[in-house]
């Protein structure tokens, strides 16, 4: 919880940054990151099935089956994001004409995502890893290891965005690089933990393991992991549709949603990281067969993640100018702002029944179920913003009804699955 919230601070500095120079930055970011987000969140989620495996592996004490899978994780997970390097570096600026990115825009995007796109050489090597060290309930590293990238990224932001200490003044580009310079810094630190202390790592390989290691558990971890990785990505192509929605009305719209949303994903780091742990003990409850400890650890997560979503409603409903202008000093868009950026914040009830919930059903082995309400989701919220944007003329308010809809319909829908799960 600790490493992400950092993690997402640093992102949302960033975007305080860039959007105190020109809110047209803010719906660059937005339009470039959103794809690339899309892709890279494909190959964290496809790991989901060997965190599971492995979870379920330690409940039942099979820590050689649960060694299995993560050395094989290991070995084979970093081949999907080398193509993903490829395709963003010399693809990117098809992918942005698709999603109706303007002729002004459209340069900021292409030069940040091939200045950041090198971080998917190191994208399997992070996933992976991330699994053994939430396996092996050994996160403090995480923590060390997000507050070196984030500071890390803060100064670089500072120096090569403003042009300070005598280097050259890049703006949007200085961001991307300072984010690929971090990302790199913190992969190196990782590794010295994990060769420093090994013995830490119960569910992690030795290399001879990890040479040796067959391509069959990892087939058997992807064939659980693909259905949250085609979870992820249908979410993530509904809001890529739902950006192109707000390309239409003006090309600052996207910009505007970006900034109300990176508000938002600073409490939905808090929830995912329950969401995360939630995974991870239900799944070693389920191969214990322990029904009372899945549920203990599912409700608990719950009324935590409702006490975040509560806390977020009540300080932007107080505090929504001042939010605003963290990210820009337009008036004109912090008022019509307001109203948007409260939306999102109740939106996060919602948000906090489909995390946790869905990590306990995933835990439990069934992934197929997340992804069937997912792909209704993502038709829903999509028709739904179109009728409202272009039938109804709601504009921008349009898009947050659509999503506001969305969240609490799957919210209800994966609460009842959740309640109905026996061992």
């Amino acid at each position: 919880m600790l490493s992400n919230l950092i993690s997402q601070l640093q992102m949302m500095i960033d975007r305080i940054f860039l959007g105190r120079l020109d809110i047209i930055y803010m719906s660059a970011v937005g339009n470039a990151t959103s794809p690339v987000w899309t892709t890279m969140s494909f190959v964290y989620s496809l790991s989901m099935g060997a965190s599971i495996l492995i979870s379920q592996a330690v409940g039942a004490n099979d820590l050689k089956k649960a060694k299995e899978y993560s050395a094989a994780m290991l070995k084979y997970h970093n081949i999907v994001p080398v193509f993903l390097f490829f395709f963003w570096m010399f693809f990117s600026p098809f992918v942005f004409k698709l999603m109706g990115v303007s002729e002004n825009v459209m340069p900021h995007c292409v030069n940040y995502t091939r200045i950041y796109a090198p971080v998917f050489l190191i994208v399997g090597f992070g996933a992976a890893y991330g699994v053994i060290f939430q396996t092996s309930n050994y996160t403090k590293p995480l923590v060390i290891y997000g507050l070196i990238r984030s500071l890390l990224n803060i100064f670089l932001d500072y120096v090569l965005i403003f042009g300070n200490f005598g280097f050259p003044r890049m703006e949007i580009n200085g961001a991307a690089l300072g984010t690929t310079i971090a990302e790199y810094v913190g992969s190196v630190y990782l590794l010295a933990v994990v060769i420093i202390q090994r013995n830490k790592f119960f569910t992690g390989p030795g290399l001879k393991e990890i040479f040796r290691a067959k391509i069959l558990p990892y087939f058997s971890s992807v064939k659980l992991g693909v259905n949250s990785a085609l979870e992820d990505l249908l979410w993530n192509l509904g809001n890529l549709s739902i950006i192109k929605i707000l390309n239409k009305i003006d090309e600052r719209a996207a910009g505007v949603y970006s900034m109300v949303f990176t508000v938002e994903v600073v409490f939905v780091v808090i929830i995912g990281a329950l969401g995360s742990g939630t995974l991870t003990v239900s799944g070693e409850a389920t191969g214990a067969k322990d029904l009372n400890m899945f549920r203990k650890v599912v409700n608990t997560s719950l009324k935590w993640s409702f006490c975040v979503a509560a806390a977020a409603l009540i300080f932007v409903s107080i505090f929504p100018r001042f939010t605003l202008s963290l990210f820009t000093i337009d008036k004109s868009v912090i008022e019509s702002s307001v109203l948007y950026i409260i939306l999102v914040a109740a939106n996060l009830f919602g948000k906090s029944t489909n995390i946790i919930a869905g990590s306990g059903i995933r835990g439990y082995g069934n992934t197929k179920w997340m992804l069937i309400t997912q792909a209704f989701g993502t038709v829903d919220v999509v028709l739904i913003a179109l009728l409202c944007v272009f039938v109804f003329k709601l504009g921008m308010l349009g898009v947050f009804i659509a999503v506001l809809f969305d969240e609490a319909f799957r919210a209800v829908v994966n609460f009842v699955k959740y309640k109905k799960i026996q061992f």
